[in-house]
């Protein structure tokens, strides 16, 4: 399996972070109307920083399957992540974990109130799949538009990251089982990481035995991200994560971490990870970038 050296990832890294953004950019309501609140509270959530993995991740794997260009990609890209922004949105109300920093910077609840905060959350997934509809309407290959479409709802709903959450919101505070946090990493957190890579190889033209592939490299990643989150919230500060530290203490959260400590979760992010690898090396395609992509989502530092 190909890796690309340190210097040349994070330059590339910055190359698709930024045209991911100016897509972002292009892609979020403006205007001096009325409702003009929502759209700052919007561009205020959205353009707050991050990696932008989930649109790179499914940008990537279209490219394993395919060298032809298609206007789908930025479209789901920009859709998933309004979708994921939302989440955040939502996620630190003070009626879930009650978060006052996200990316270094108060969250939108703290700048535009709680009720523009919901609202923001709202309009973000609204307008996310405003967005996908409108580009599915007039899509190049239909059929693959309508199937990425449905892979999107689905693993962002009930089936997916919001049926996570829901898991998660009820048992905070209560003792989990092994099992029980695995669930919850699955759908929460791995949901969306395994819709970016399901949906790039839809649009490749990726076949079923494929996707069945994308989906488990996702669920892998997801599994190791997470517990590398966890990790990070033990071991880590405010001013390096960009959030308040030992959230998941303060919130009287179950993680994979408080199981089964600091070293096995090491092990455990390693194990997921390199499985991953091993699939992922297994496809047809190559893509050096994506394999380094996976390896840094899964032993960063923040």
């Amino acid at each position: 399996m190909e890796y690309l050296d340190k210097a040349e990832f994070q330059e590339k890294m910055q190359e698709k972070t930024a045209a991911i953004e100016a897509i972002l950019q292009e892609t979020l309501p403006k205007g001096d109307s009325l409702q003009r609140t929502i759209f700052h509270a919007m561009d205020y959530s959205v353009m707050g920083g991050g990696k932008r993995i989930r649109p790179m991740l499914l940008g990537e794997a279209y490219r394993l399957f395919t060298e032809e260009e298609d206007e789908m990609v930025a479209v789901f890209m920009t859709a998933l992540e309004m979708i994921h922004t939302y989440s955040l949105v939502h996620d630190d109300l003070p009626a879930m974990d009650n978060d006052d920093y996200r990316r270094g910077r108060e969250t939108t609840h703290k700048v535009f109130g709680e009720d523009m905060g919901i609202l923001a959350g709202d309009a973000l997934l609204n307008y996310a799949y405003e967005t996908a509809v409108q580009g599915v309407a007039n899509a190049k290959h239909g059929e693959r538009a309508v199937a990425a479409l449905l892979v999107l709802a689905k693993k962002a709903g009930v089936y997916g990251m919001v049926g996570g959450q829901v898991v998660d919101v009820e048992m905070t505070g209560k003792p989990l089982r092994a099992e029980q946090v695995e669930f919850i990493y699955c759908l929460k957190t791995g949901a969306l990481l395994e819709a970016s890579l399901l949906i790039g190889a839809i649009l490749g033209g990726a076949d079923q035995a494929a996707l069945a592939r994308m989906e488990e490299i996702g669920r892998l990643v997801g599994l190791a991200f997470q517990i590398q989150d966890d990790i990070l919230d033990v071991t880590g500060n405010t001013e390096e994560l960009g959030k308040p530290a030992h959230s998941d203490e303060k919130n009287a959260k179950t993680t994979f971490v408080s199981l089964h400590g600091l070293e096995a979760s090491a092990k455990a992010v390693k194990e997921y990870s390199d499985r991953a690898l091993e699939i992922l090396d297994s496809l047809p395609g190559q893509n050096p970038y994506l394999n380094t992509l996976i390896r840094m989502l899964t032993n960063r530092k923040k």
